[in-house]
């Protein structure tokens, strides 16, 4: 299998990584696996203007927890990706640890996004949610 990994499209020094295929969000979320790392994932639609209100704080939160992987999940490209994770409205983010969903949050929130992304990552993951 052969995919292409774009990276972020950088304004100043963006951390987060937009995954615009299925094959790309397998590889980031398998890899972050490998090293241990947690994944906060955005999903969302840049036609989407209450997801696109989020993006300033998911920045913010990337640019201050370096040690975790973050991922701009466009909805229209990543489509068999949002819809076995259950994604039915925008924005819906989700914490992920060794191929678990740990959180999950639906909402233009940027209180509960801080929240999930500072939550012990020992939580218990969510039923049913697994990444394969």
């Amino acid at each position: 299998m052969d995919v292409e990994i774009q990276q972020p499209q950088e304004v100043g020094k963006s951390r987060i990584v937009k995954v615009d295929k299925d094959e790309a969000w397998e590889l980031f979320t398998s890899q972050a696996s490998n090293e241990g790392r947690t994944v906060v994932a955005h999903f969302g639609a840049s036609w989407c203007v209450t997801s696109l209100s989020m993006n300033y704080k998911f920045e913010e939160l990337a640019q201050t927890h370096p040690e975790m992987l973050f991922l701009f999940v466009d909805v229209d490209d990543v489509q068999g990706v949002s819809s076995k994770l259950g994604v039915k409205a925008m924005p819906t983010f989700f914490l992920v640890k060794g191929k678990e969903v740990l959180k999950k949050f639906v909402g233009a929130n940027p209180d509960e996004l801080t929240k999930m992304v500072d939550s012990d990552s020992d939580a218990p993951t969510l039923p049913d949610i697994v990444i394969e």
